[in-house]
């Protein structure tokens, strides 16, 4: 077996593993089978003619014969068992195709010699070898050019030994050559239907093919897409929330087909619930700012992964629920979807274990920074909001206070309130932690504060394992950044989005690689450098795409199309169970239906010739055949209207019924009908119009009993050839290969009882020409024998056995191709409605991934680019803004009548979402949502820059302000709307500031994306420091006025504020942008 794993990942590449895939396909679905049909058809005929040698009267004047055909007989009993044995039919499958068709062909001669020792005739099993012919190309299971090739020597061999035993080559006749040219029609017609038949077999084989590898590929994508999304909503959400989510996103694609159209509801969909006895913990990394402002971007990204990383695998192994990071803030909860009695032992021991983890980084690093953690235990309400960049995050009274105590703590050390401390049950040692003085609002609501004490700093410190701590002219040269990276690195957390990108993510229940085989790699269109984490469960994903490519094959191959259950099919018959389904393959377009007409065409040639060549010439003849020749070359001429017109302009209503030959059923099946019931017709209609009249013969005188003779045989010779006729007339029907089976099988029985009736009454039969002359032909010598030969009884026999013959094969082939059809079909059906919902899903993975990071950084880790790398960005000029509604922490009060302060959340959820919807405005499509902090909405105009063009336009700088001073008009404008609605009053206060900032994705277990700077800072600090109603901007003083300059020329009118004390940053001189004035000047949105 060639290597596996190539089937599924590359689409419309084809190498020696698809050749080797279509192979095993071809073997199982139709190779196979037809081969068996074959067997059991020819071994049918054999049976045949064992009992019509039996019932000639001696079976000794046929031991050939019957020899031979017992022989092949159990040759083909043998064969049949053999096809069942899957690893000789594949190897073998040539080899048993050769021997099938020597096994027919000796038969065949056998036959022939066995005549020839009492007679020789010209027209001597031309209908078997016909049918071996036919065969060739329709059932064994040979390349295009193998059975050229086989169809080729088997009529040269029967036209040699047949003009060698006439003669032909030694004394030739007239009458003996132009009955081998007849033959030689005969064949040549049978060659060419068997390679039309098999090249559109051939391409209907590669079609369905072709289908059901697209159809495999789709179902395992969106199997592989279903637990991507799972696992990427999983990363941003809790399970019991991001399920009702998932369907909502599913029915509003269904809905409106876009997957950027909301819902115009009242209300927008609410995602929160409450829950009671938890604890929360906010933990921030206290001298971060001064240590983020030495590092590159790459080293600020991968600080902040590796620590929070480390603070992910605490939380995990202490029971905590990581919500959401802010900056080089973390905060977690425990009790979290699921009630725990020791929430708040959780907690207290994971801030003690991140206070212990940052001392082991300060102590290995030497870089000075330390841990303040506070815990505050309570009640909360916990979801998303909002329609963009969804993050769970929590709200209460009891979450805003454990903040507080995070504010209020000593770095270092674990900061809880009394009501915590109750929760822990004397678990742990505190002292007072005086958190009164170091925060009025803990002074203002009277809450008592303790610090726990660490039970490990009561105990020897155990030998360092951490790296070495580089020393003397090594220490000074290296930046602490450099020495946190180095450090953080050996920690060895996994990178952002790595379980989306690795196979053992998206495997469930796969079996693993054996011991001792070796994996096989998976070959992509972008290779890969293979991850450390890249588990041999996660390799042998390969063996299971092809385990279910070969079971879909083996799948199409037992799905039989008689008696056999099927899911798609009726027991017996190949009619679908839906009837709607029936309905549409019965009225689908069949492509290329106008070149069946054309080889029935062909079909109606032949005839003609071998008449022309040895029928009796009469007028019913001509007419005969004129009249079906030009019901063909109108047939011909409507179905080609198309193509004749460009060399003479047809009329435009002959080109649309050439159209419609594919498209309308009920037309192409009328002259369908009509072609075939002419060909059938004109095979035989000249047979009981041949004027015939028994002689009445001379007694005792041998000169006219010759003459009578010879008047006979001239009459009954062309009985065989009508004969050929007629089943040239059954092939004509079987190369309509989509026409439904139905019509098939009433043409070919009306046809086949027809003949039979008209060949058993023909006035032939009255007079037994045996010692009469018609088989007393010309013996080898040249010479008349009186002896009797072959026997018209023996030609009636063999007659009704060909045409019996050949209606039993078509049918079965008919029946079979009708399968294949309807299969074809079946699976383009399933690989349209999968590939639909590999597109709804795709839509909704793009949808979740662009909520949880913008567009161009979700391109960074999915699509075929697989990347591994962290993702880090810096820009040189990104507006940051901070949008506010300071009021909603007055209006939100957790009452029964507000459900514990759900309602409130109700409508800051609406508000939330109204922001959101005006990011899909083409206007604003550059501000990209970073996330919400509350009632504080964060967002930047300026990162969706290519790589490599950090470096913008002064315009486009300047531009980024503009979009970010509109949004925040437009903010205040659907602030304004909300109030109108809900009788409120809220005000928006919006912050401003531009300047460089980095871009990163971290956490493993939560990505997420967010950006870090001073600029973010200073933005954040305008907001805190602004006024309800106003757009605080921040600039740099030595640029003041250029500043100014550049907002009056974006139509903004500035208010100069003055100096203020913004922590942290010292004084800073701030400006006010005119809303007023902006709307005034159409920039606002009413």
């Amino acid at each position: 077996m060639p290597a596996k794993g190539r089937y599924f990942l590359n689409e419309g590449e084809e190498g020696p593993d698809q050749d080797a895939l279509y192979e095993k396909y071809q073997l199982t679905s139709q190779h196979g089978p037809l081969l068996l049909t074959l067997l059991l058809v020819a071994a049918t005929a054999c049976v045949a003619l064992i009992i019509i040698a039996f019932s000639q009267g001696d079976p000794s004047r046929h031991q050939a014969i019957l020899g031979m055909a017992f022989l092949v007989l159990a040759v083909f009993a043998a064969l049949s068992v053999l096809m069942y044995v899957e690893c000789l039919l594949r190897r073998w499958l040539r080899a048993l195709a050769l021997l099938t068709w020597a096994c027919l062909v000796a038969l065949g001669y056998v036959l022939v010699f066995d005549a020839w020792t009492k007679a020789a005739c010209a027209w001597e099993q031309v209908p078997f070898f016909l049918f071996i012919v036919f065969v060739v190309y329709t059932l064994l299971p040979f390349s295009m050019r193998g059975a050229v090739a086989v169809g080729a020597v088997s009529t040269a061999s029967h036209l040699l030994v047949l003009g060698s035993l006439m003669g032909g080559f030694t004394t030739p006749s007239v009458r003996v050559g132009l009955q081998l040219l007849a033959n030689a029609v005969i064949f040549l017609c049978g060659n060419l239907t068997g390679a039309f038949h098999k090249h559109q077999m051939q391409d209907a084989s590669r079609d369905l093919f072709t289908y059901t590898v697209k159809c495999i590929q789709i179902r395992r994508k969106l199997r592989i897409e279903k637990r991507q999304q799972e696992n990427l909503l999983l990363s941003v959400l809790p399970a019991h929330i991001s399920m009702g989510m998932k369907l909502a996103i599913i029915e509003r694609l269904k809905e409106h087909g876009d997957r950027r159209c909301m819902p115009d509801n009242n209300f927008h969909s609410l995602y929160v619930k409450r829950h009671q006895n938890v604890s929360i913990l906010y933990a921030d990394i206290v001298g971060f700012t001064q240590l983020a402002s030495d590092c590159s971007p790459k080293e600020l990204v991968v600080v902040l992964n590796e620590l929070f990383g480390k603070f992910d695998q605490i939380a995990k192994a202490n029971e905590c629920m990581r919500i959401k990071i802010l900056g080089d803030c973390y905060y977690c909860v425990s009790g979290l979807p699921v009630s725990l009695p020791t929430h708040a032992r959780n907690c207290v021991k994971m801030g003690l274990d991140m206070c212990q983890a940052i001392k082991q980084v300060r102590e290995a690093t030497g870089v000075d920074i330390n841990m303040r953690v506070g815990i505050h235990s309570g009640n909360v309400l916990c979801g998303v909001i909002g329609l963009r960049k969804w993050q769970y995050d929590v709200w209460s009274h009891d979450v805003s206070l454990a903040n507080r105590m995070e504010a209020a703590g000593v770095p270092g050390r674990v900061h809880i309130t009394e009501a915590t401390l109750k929760h822990l049950d004397k678990a742990y040692e505190v002292e007072d932690g005086h958190g009164q003085q170091r925060d009025p609002y803990l002074k203002e609501m009277n809450i008592r504060t303790y610090l726990v004490i660490d039970p490990r700093s009561q105990q020897p410190p155990p030998p360092s394992q951490h790296l070495p701590r580089p020393k003397g002219d090594a220490a000074l040269k290296m930046r602490a950044s450099v020495r946190m990276t180095r450090y953080l690195e050996s920690w060895g957390a996994a990178r952002p989005f790595a379980h989306l990108n690795h196979r053992e993510s998206v495997s469930s229940g796969e079996t693993h690689v054996p011991n001792g085989r070796r994996p096989k790699s998976v070959p992509q269109r972008h290779r890969r450098t293979p991850d450390r984490s890249m588990s041999p469960k996660g390799r042998s994903e390969d063996d299971s795409y092809d385990d279910e490519m070969l079971s879909a094959i083996e799948g199409l191959s037992s799905t039989r199309p008689c008696c056999s259950k099927s899911d798609d099919f009726y027991t017996f018959g190949s009619i679908f169970l839906e009837k709607g389904f029936e309905r549409e393959y019965r009225l689908a377009p069949i492509p290329r239906a106008r070149h069946d007409f054309a080889c029935a065409s062909l079909i109606f040639v032949c005839i003609l010739l071998v008449h022309v060549l040895l029928m009796p010439r009469t007028a019913a003849l001509g007419v005969s055949f004129g009249l079906v020749a030009c019901v063909l070359g109108l047939v011909l001429g409507l179905c080609f209207a198309t193509k004749f017109s460009r060399c003479c302009p047809a009329r435009g209503t002959l080109c649309t019924i050439s159209e419609r030959v594919e498209t309308q059923p009920l037309l192409r099946l009328t002259l369908a009908v009509l072609t075939i019931g002419s060909l059938l017709t004109v095979a035989i209609i000249n047979l009981p119009l041949m004027p015939f009249q028994v002689p009445e013969l001379p007694v005792g005188n041998e000169t006219g009993l010759l003459a009578a003779s010879s008047k006979t045989r001239a009459l009954c010779e062309p009985l065989p050839y009508y004969t050929c006729s007629c089943v040239l007339g059954f092939i004509a029907c079987s190369v309509f290969l989509r026409m439904s089976l139905e019509p098939k099988v009433v043409l070919l029985t009306v046809a086949l009882v027809a003949y039979l009736v008209l060949f058993n009454l023909s006035p032939c039969w009255q007079w037994d020409c045996c010692g009469q002359g018609l088989g007393n032909l010309t013996k080898p010598n040249g010479t008349t024998s009186g002896t009797p030969s072959c026997s018209w009884k023996d030609l009636k026999t063999m007659t009704n056995f060909y045409l019996v013959l050949f209606y039993i094969t078509l049918l079965t082939l008919s029946r079979q191709i009708d399968y294949y059809c309807r299969l074809d079909c079946l699976w383009k059906k399933k690989f349209k409605k999968e590939h639909e919902e590999f597109e709804t899903m795709e839509n909704v993975n793009r949808l979740l991934l662009e909520n949880v990071l913008p567009a161009h950084v979700a391109a960074h880790f999915i699509g075929d680019k697989l990347n591994e790398d962290w993702y880090h960005q810096s820009y040189d000029c990104v507006c940051v803004m901070f949008a506010s509604v300071p009021d909603f922490k007055v209006f939100y009060t957790e009452c029964d009548v507000n459900k514990e302060g759900l309602e409130c959340l109700r409508l800051l959820n609406e508000i939330i979402a109204d922001f959101d919807e005006l990011l899909l405005k083409p206007k604003f499509s550059g501000v990209e949502k970073i996330k919400t902090i509350g009632s504080t909405y964060m967002a930047a105009a300026g990162l969706s820059v290519a790589s490599g063009h950090e470096n913008q336009e002064l315009e486009r700088q300047h531009a980024h302000i503009g979009v970010m001073v509109e949004f925040s008009i437009a903010l205040m404008s659907k602030l304004d709307g909300i109030n109108r609605h809900s009788f409120n009053s809220f005000r928006l206060r919006v912050g401003i500031n531009h300047g460089p900032v980095i871009a990163g994705v971290i956490g493993a277990r939560k990505p997420q994306y967010d950006i870090w700077g001073n600029t973010v800072n200073v933005a954040s600090r305008m907001e805190s420091t602004g006024e309800l109603g106003k757009i605080q901007v921040s600039l740099p003083f030595q640029v003041t006025e250029e500043t100014c300059t550049i907002l009056q020329g974006l139509g903004y009118s500035c208010e100069c504020r003055g100096l203020i004390n913004v922590k942290g940053k010292g004084e800073l001189r701030t400006y006010f942008v005119c809303t007023d004035t902006a709307k005034f000047q159409g920039l606002g949105l009413n």
